[in-house]
């Protein structure tokens, strides 16, 4: 259970921060970096449910449980997976959260045309905010796979998939909430020269 009673502890006044093992690490290491990362994720997505939640309540409902599940990605990776048993079970992202997304991704995209063209970001403010969180939850998975790559540390099969599903939800979602892709701005190319 978390218990957040006192906010400043002053314990990362040195420029470290402590992972969910309770180890020390410094606030640039790429570990922090990644659920940093994945927290601005969740952070766009729920500045995008300010333009949902009336207009579009049955995506703003999946949204809220991807805003859940990226407290859970950051759980994750803040607890690394290095063989040792912590004295509990780690929260980890497993394989029926990245099936579920999957699962919405396909309800939504049923019913939206073929695109033809790149989509810019933009139409409703719904649809802009869910492409920022989008480009915010591409950078956290280059992070991850970045972290991933990184001698004695790692990052699991699921949440590797969970963050790649994330920012497919998110442009399928933009889309939804441009009104079904009729409010797409798409991308000419060469358009300007």
């Amino acid at each position: 259970m978390v218990r957040l009673n006192k906010i400043y502890t002053r314990t990362g006044d040195d420029g470290t921060t402590g992972l969910g093992n309770g180890e020390r690490r410094v606030k640039c290491d790429l570990r922090v970096e990644a659920y940093g990362t994945v927290d601005e994720t969740n952070a766009c997505v729920g500045l995008a449910r300010l333009h949902t939640g009336e207009s579009h309540p049955e995506l703003d409902a999946m949204l809220a449980r991807i805003q859940n599940d990226l407290f859970d990605l950051g759980a994750d990776l803040s607890t690394p997976d290095n063989g040792d048993t912590p004295g509990y079970e780690p929260l980890r992202i497993i394989e029926a959260q990245v099936l579920r997304v999957e699962a919405e991704i396909d309800q939504l995209n049923a019913g939206l045309k073929p695109l033809r063209s790149f989509v810019l970001p933009g139409g409703t403010p719904a649809s802009a905010a869910l492409h920022l969180a989008r480009t915010v939850s591409r950078r956290a998975e280059r992070i991850m796979v970045e972290l991933a790559q990184k001698p004695g540390e790692r990052v699991s099969k699921a949440a590797l998939q969970y963050i790649n599903r994330i920012s497919d939800f998110l442009f399928v979602a933009a889309r939804v909430a441009n009104d079904n892709g009729a409010r797409d701005v798409l991308w000419v190319p060469g358009e300007n020269r």
